[in-house]
Formats: structure tokens, sequence, C-alpha cells
């Protein structure tokens, strides 16, 4: 069983790897001309990313040591439209689960600090999931006219602010 911390650098790895997966989607969609939904995945990617380094600047304050590990290649092919934001979807959902379980290690261990920094990360985990969830209903309904879904996307112009509650990331956030 691994300890608090090798979890945490675990966890780094998914971090990245969901941040290639959004890449990879968001090329797609951009190979395929739908540019809201490209943008919206790379800013997926990016989010994604500083997690990464949330969890690194954590381990660094700790005076744990980091070990990014490496990541498999992501999906690049999907079958249709849909496809890539079921995939993210279920991401979200396995994410989800892998920081309950991060959470409950950190309980057991007596990480509260530890456990204290995760909290963020169940808020927007589910935050995340709601969101893709509903991403997935409009890309459903609208698979046969994607450029409604674009229209969609347009005009739900994403929240710039920058999350003042948010765990600092090693190296700024992106």
């Amino acid at each position: 069983m691994s300890t608090f911390p090798e979890s945490v650098n675990e966890q780094i790895g998914y971090e990245f790897a969901a941040s290639q997966q959004y890449i990879a989607i968001a090329a797609y969609y951009d190979a395929q001309t739908l540019p809201q939904l490209a943008a919206h995945f790379y800013r997926q990617a990016v989010e994604e990313r500083n997690h990464a380094m949330m969890m690194v600047q954590y381990l660094l304050d700790a005076d744990e040591e980091v070990v990014v590990p490496g990541v498999e290649a992501p999906q690049t092919q999907f079958e249709d439209a849909v496809a890539p934001v079921s995939l993210a979807l279920a991401q979200e959902k396995r994410v989800t689960t892998q920081i309950v379980e991060l959470v409950k290690l950190a309980r057991e261990e007596g990480e509260l600090v530890g456990e204290q920094f995760l909290h963020w990360f169940l808020t927007e985990q589910r935050e995340e999931v709601a969101s893709m969830s509903t991403l997935l209903a409009v890309v459903e309904r609208g698979k046969d006219n994607l450029l409604a879904v674009e229209q969609h996307l347009a005009s739900a112009q994403p929240d710039a602010t920058p999350d003042a509650t948010a765990p600092p990331a090693a190296g700024g956030a992106l």
C-alpha cells in the first residue's frame, strides 16, 4: 500500500494524463473545424496541468519528494463528435474517485493538512463532473448540427476570474 505522499505523486501523473487527453480531444475538434469545442478542451488541458502543479507545490511545501510519473498516450481517434465528451466525462468521474481515495488515505494516515488540501479538489471535481455532464447532453442533442453546439459554447463564455481559493501551483498557474 502506498503512503499518502506516494499516492499524491501518482495523482500528479493522473492529472498530467488528463491534461494530455484534453489536448488530444481539443486537437480532434480543431481538425473538425469546431473552434469552440477545441477551445473548451484546450482550457481544460491547462486546468488539469495546473491541478498537477498544485500537487507538486503541496509536496514541496510538505518537504516530500516529488516524483513526476510518465503517462500513457492519450486516445486520439474518435468515432464521432460525441465520443470525446463521453470520454472526458468518464475521465472526470475516474479522477473524482481517485481524489476521494486520496482523502481517505490522508485521513487514515492522520495527514490532516493533506486532507484539508484535497477538499478544494473535491469541490472542483463535483463542478467538473456536472459541467462535463451538461456538455455531453448538449453535444448529444446537437450531434446532427454541431454548429448549434458551437453557438451554445460561444454564448456561454467561461469565467476567466482566477479562483482565489485554489491552492498555489508550482511555478504559477497558467
